[in-house]
């Protein structure tokens, strides 16, 4: 097939899956890509400039365009010359701005998710990366839906739930032989970005209680920044100066695994996420996870390290931190190649791309 791949925010999670995608797909796939800034006006105005501006990809005559939840594909469908617009669309959601939390700050604009759900019933296929996000997706839609003052329609999410399918993204599978260092005490990574629904603010004050009570540990603090980020971030280099081994983003992959080798847990206390493919690279890389129990992160999981590895609540992140820097709650080298083993076979680029190139064959 020829593929033609829309994406509108060509950056984080996305880029990821574009690039492991071309990179392992059997079909022909052309990527047509806008940097990842200004991501409301890249649903506000990607469609026109993939229908008017950013036309090479036209030129390939695709079979199926893929798309993401960046883009309108309503827009797109009725933008395109008329012999394009019976073209198959799938759209990828990464996330969604019906459930996707705001800061106090801020007042929801139910635009952008009516956007996601004119998109969602104007696809062919609509794809969603954890079961968890396309049940989250259904039940926001649903209650945006219920604001509407009057003339409702009717069947909205049974449409697309008939349309939907799980795909999780494709995760590259390191070739890692980065011994770690014995006589280190154990490294806490954070690999995420430095954004409000990372929920840091938990994470650090964890760390910091278990400095002040004696706990040896290093910590590693990676992911993308953006022009501002928590004041959490600054507020607690001072405490935490002893400890810290590396804080900052990494640009070159390379380098990116080798720290992730040089971890021991990855920690989340995120209020949003539908898959994480950094804490899936992190566990890859022979990180003990400690995740909350909510959103996708049971999904990632087999059930059988649900209790040692997921929390409840931010008291028990302490607890678990403590318990883990103890060893009373560190999983045995077994167990963890018994994880890692799972996340390849469930998450590994190799079923992740075989399984989106037969769902392509299918729209």
């Amino acid at each position: 097939m020829r593929i033609a791949l829309l994406e509108p925010y060509y950056g984080g999670s996305h880029r990821a899956f574009c690039d492991t995608f071309i990179a392992h797909s059997r079909h022909d796939v052309t990527l047509a890509a806008m940097p990842a800034r200004k991501w409301k006006w890249r649903m506000r105005g990607a469609a026109m400039w993939f229908a008017r501006d950013e036309i090479s990809w036209l030129e390939t005559k695709p079979d199926l365009i893929l798309c993401n939840d960046m883009l309108s594909v309503a827009d797109l469908r009725a933008l395109l010359p008329l012999a394009m617009r019976t073209i198959p669309i799938a759209c990828y959601f990464h996330e969604n701005q019906l459930s996707y939390p705001i800061p106090d700050d801020q007042v929801r604009d139910f635009q952008y998710g009516m956007t996601n759900i004119t998109s969602a019933l104007a696809s062919d296929a609509v794809w969603f990366n954890s079961a968890f996000h396309l049940e989250d997706f259904l039940v926001a839609a649903g209650a945006l839906l219920a604001k509407m003052p009057d003339y409702v329609p009717t069947g909205v999410c049974d449409a697309i739930r008939e349309k939907a399918s799980v795909l999780y993204p494709p995760v590259e599978v390191p070739e890692l032989d980065t011994p770690r260092d014995q006589d280190q005490p154990l490294t806490i990574l954070w690999p995420h970005r430095w954004e409000f629904d990372k929920n840091p603010e938990p994470f650090f004050a964890a760390l910091i209680r278990l400095a002040q009570e004696g706990f040896a540990f290093r910590l590693v603090v990676l992911g993308e920044q953006f022009r501002t980020a928590p004041r959490v971030f600054a507020d607690s280099w001072e405490a935490l100066r002893e400890h810290i081994h590396h804080a900052g983003y990494v640009e070159s992959r390379s380098a990116y695994w080798d720290m992730l080798a040089s971890c021991d847990v990855v920690v989340s206390t995120a209020i949003q996420e539908n898959f994480g493919i950094a804490v899936v690279e992190a566990m890859l890389a022979g990180c003990q996870p400690l995740f909350p129990d909510r959103l996708a992160y049971p999904e990632l999981l087999p059930e059988s390290l649900h209790d040692p590895c997921l929390y409840a609540t931010d008291h028990d992140l302490v607890r678990a931190l403590r318990q883990v820097l103890s060893g009373e709650r560190r999983l045995h080298r077994g167990e963890l190649l018994g994880l890692r083993d799972s996340v390849v076979e469930r998450f590994g680029f190799e079923h992740g791309v075989l399984a989106i190139d037969d769902a392509a064959d299918g729209v």
